[in-house]
This record gives C-alpha cells, sequence and structure tokens, in this order.
C-alpha cells in the first residue's frame, strides 16, 4: 500500500477537538480513511452491511463494479477463463504468480495425492436423511475433517495452513459428488488421479460401477470455467465470514465451513438456481413479454433473476466468457430445441434488445448462464450452491492465509449503535404484574 502523500481527513464533531485520520491509497480503487483509531475518542461509525468500509488489506482480488472490471492477483478474469485452468487460478490465488511447468506438475501431483477423503468419513452420510439438501451435508462434513487432520491445525505454521489448502482443495469435488451419490442411494464413486481436477468431479458425479463413462471434453472445459470464474471475488459475505471465523483462532476446516454455511443464504450462492427457476417459472416464451412487464413493475416482487450484478453496475466481466461457454455447450449436446434453453435464449435476446433494460444496464450475469450450463450439464439445482462452494474454497483459503500472515491481525469485533432500554431495577417474580 503506498500513503506517500500523507493525507489526512479531519472530522469536526460538537463539543470536541477536531478528530485526525490518514488517507491510505491502496494500488487499485479508492483511497480509505483509516478510522480504526475513532473510538479512542469515544466514537464508532455506522455502516450497516460494511458496504463503506474496508475491513483487512488485502492483494489477492480487485473488483472495479463501475468499470466491469474483475482482476485475481492483477490479471483480467478473462484472460484466465480463457487461457488458463483452474488448479493454475488455485496457485496464482494461494502463491500470488502464476505456475511456471514445473511448479503446476508439483502442485498438481499435490492435489491429486489428496483427493481421497478418509473412509470412516464416508460413515458421517449414513447420519443424514436421504433428502438432505447437499449444502447442509456439506456444512457437516467439511467441518468434521478437522476430527482427522489434528497433524495440520497449527495455524500459525505456513506450512500446516498450506497442507490444510491441499487438503480442502482436493477433497471438496470428492465429498460434493459423496453428497450427490448419497441423495441418490448410488454407491460413492472414488477420484481416479490419472484424471484433471474438472475431469475427475464429473466422474465421481455420473458414472457408476456398472458402466464406463465418457467425459465430453466440451463439458469438462465448461466445468472449468464456471470453477474459474467463481473462483474468489473478493470481500464477500462468504469469505468475509471465513476471516471472521478465522481471525478468532478457528481451524481451517471449520472456517470453510462457515463459509459454506454463509454461500448457502439465497441472498449470496443461490442466484443461478433461481435462474432456472424462474425460467420454470415463466415456462413458455409466449409468456415472456408478459414478465418482463412484472419485472419493470416496482409493485410487482418479481424480479429477473440472472440480470445486472449488486456489484457491477456497467456489466459482468464474468457474464462474456460464460455466454460462449453457454453456447458451446449447447452445440456440443445439441440441446438448441429443449423448451428450458430455448426460453432462455429468447429470454436473453429480448431483454438484451428491451430500452428498459438497456437504460438500467441489466445486462445478463454470469449466474444467467452459469445456471443453464450446469442444466446442460446435469447437475441437479439443489448442487448448484454446492458447484459455487467448490470453485470458491481456494478463494477462502487465500484469505484465510493472507489474513493469518498479517502482521495487524485481531480478532474481529464489530460495533453497534445500542438502541434497547436503558439500565432498569430488576423486579421480582411476585412482583411482576
Amino acid at each position: 500500500m503506498s500513503n506517500d502523500k500523507k493525507e489526512t481527513a479531519t472530522l469536526s464533531l460538537p463539543g470536541c477537538d477536531p478528530i485526525t485520520f490518514p488517507i491510505l491509497a491502496g494500488t487499485l480503487g479508492p483511497s480509505v480513511i483509516d478510522v480504526s483509531h475513532l473510538n479512542n475518542d469515544g466514537f464508532f461509525t455506522y455502516d450497516p452491511g460494511f458496504q463503506s468500509t474496508a475491513a483487512c488489506q488485502s492483494a489477492i482480488t480487485f473488483i472495479d463494479g463501475d468499470q466491469g472490471i474483475l482482476l485475481h492477483r492483477g490479471y483480467p478474469i478473462a484472460a484466465l477463463a480463457e487461457q488458463s485452468d483452474y488448479l493454475e487460478v488455485c496457485y496464482l490465488l494461494l502463491n500470488g504468480e502464476l505456475p511456471n511447468q514445473k511448479q503446476k506438475i508439483n502442485f498438481v501431483d499435490q492435489i491429486q495425492h489428496h483427493t481421497l477423503v478418509h473412509e470412516q468419513l464416508s460413515n458421517f452420510f449414513n447420519g443424514f436423511p436421504r433428502k438432505s439438501h447437499p449444502m447442509a451435508i456439506m456444512c457437516g462434513v467439511v467441518g468434521a475433517l478437522s476430527a482427522f487432520y489434528h497433524d495440520s491445525l497449527e495455524i500459525k505454521n505456513p506450512a500446516h495452513r498450506d497442507l490444510a489448502a491441499l487438503r480442502l482443495i482436493a477433497k471438496m469435488p470428492t465429498i460434493a459428488a459423496m453428497a450427490y451419490k448419497y441423495s441418490l442411494g448410488q454407491p460413492f464413486v472414488y477420484p481416479q488421479n490419472s484424471l484433471s481436477y474438472v475431469e475427475n468431479f464429473l466422474h465421481m458425479m455420473f458414472s457408476v460401477p456398472t458402466e464406463t463413462d465418457k467425459i465430453n471434453p466440451v463439458l469438462v472445459r465448461a466445468m472449468d470455467r464456471v470453477f474459474i470464474l467463481h473462483a474468489d471475488h473478493e470481500q464477500n459475505a462468504s469469505t468475509s465470514t471465513v476471516r471472521l471465523a478465522g481471525s478468532s483462532g478457528a481451524n481451517p476446516f471449520a472456517c470453510i465451513s462457515a463459509g459454506i454455511a454463509a454461500l448457502w443464504g439465497p441472498a449470496h450462492g443461490g442466484a443461478n438456481e433461481a435462474v432456472i427457476n424462474m425460467l420454470q417459472e415463466i415456462g413458455d416464451a409466449s409468456r415472456i413479454e408478459q414478465y418482463i412487464a412484472k419485472a419493470k413493475d416496482k409493485n410487482d416482487p418479481f424480479r429477473l433473476m440472472g440480470f445486472g450484478h449488486r456489484v457491477y453496475k456497467n456489466f459482468d466481466p464474468r457474464a462474456k466468457v460464460m455466454r460462449q461457454t453457454c453456447y458451446e455447450v449447447m452445440e456440443a449436446l445439441q440441446i438448441h430445441e429443449n423448451p428450458l434453453f430455448k426460453l432462455a435464449l429468447k429470454l436473453e435476446e429480448i431483454a438484451l434488445q428491451d430500452p428498459y433494460f438497456i437504460e438500467k444496464k441489466l445486462y445478463p450475469n454470469v449466474d444467467f448462464y452459469s445456471g443453464i450450463i450446469l442444466k446442460a450439464i446435469g447437475i441437479p439445482t439443489n448442487m448448484f450452491t454446492v458447484i459455487f462452494a467448490i470453485a470458491r474454497t481456494v478463494g477462502w483459503i487465500a484469505h484465510w492465509n493472507e489474513m493469518l500472515s498479517a502482521s495487524d491481525l485481531k480478532i474481529g469485533r464489530p460495533r453497534q449503535l445500542y438502541v434497547g432500554l436503558t439500565e432498569r431495577a430488576f423486579i421480582p417474580l411476585d412482583k411482576r404484574t
């Protein structure tokens, strides 16, 4: 962080001397006012949702929502999605640089070494009802990993943190596929380390012992891009949850389980599932105009899911790559005539031409296309957020590790504006009316 100018801001409050704060400038993005010592003067800031608060310094991901920019360690997301693969992006997020050939081979080998889960862990699944939501299973099973790996829970040891990172990235697809297989009553499929990371996941998801599966390379590339485009997204709700849990000294498996729980919220990780539910509600292309009118009506609760983005006020930089991938998948599977996908493409066409959506910059975002892709691949909608969790694990771990490496680490302790009752006398039970 560069602070050569030593600029300051001054706050004037009634009955107090002016308070001066340093202004900190990052390498990109707006400057921030350092109010960390404001409590010394008896004041806190009030910022619901932390919309104007930088809770940490980070060198991992940069977002400019107005310009539609998303950078991982300085690399544009589109370049990574088009030219790299998911494990390279994992290495980049964890280490700050893209790997050379030797580093890439070594990293892939390390991941493959940890793809199996302890056989005793498979017994955990039997305690869940078959109809359990897979995210409920993921929260429990990932948190339980800490019971199996006492050798890597010393969070002040960088080697332990690195080992935990490898284990989590490697085992998340295995656990996710086990959750899916359990819901079907099918046997668990063990990982095959001769396959790539994404091939292995699709193999564990869709193969059965009685048949030899053939994995379509177009679907492998599509899923790889889904993983890349969801690998990290700065200080979102789940990442902030991981950081907050980690600031207490909690072990990495507990922290990632906390992140999964936060991601499960429909306002965070359920957007692509909401897209499919919306398409099913619309039902037919003849009803699109009706639903677009509902979306424009401020008094109607209906919202067009998968259009616009809370962070990106112009366009979602991930959407272009995801759109291209979506069309590649539809071509490879020859599903252009599938009613759901025809409806999605018609909705995309109409919304992109409608003056209201153009004026409001409500363009299709990454969730619109990723939902269609996952549905086409055969991923059930209740597994969509699980896919998100697999992809985001590396981002969570990178932020957790960065936080623990910081010299100014403090346990998270947000303040509050208390609006409850003032102190009052206790009344014995027999005297209360």
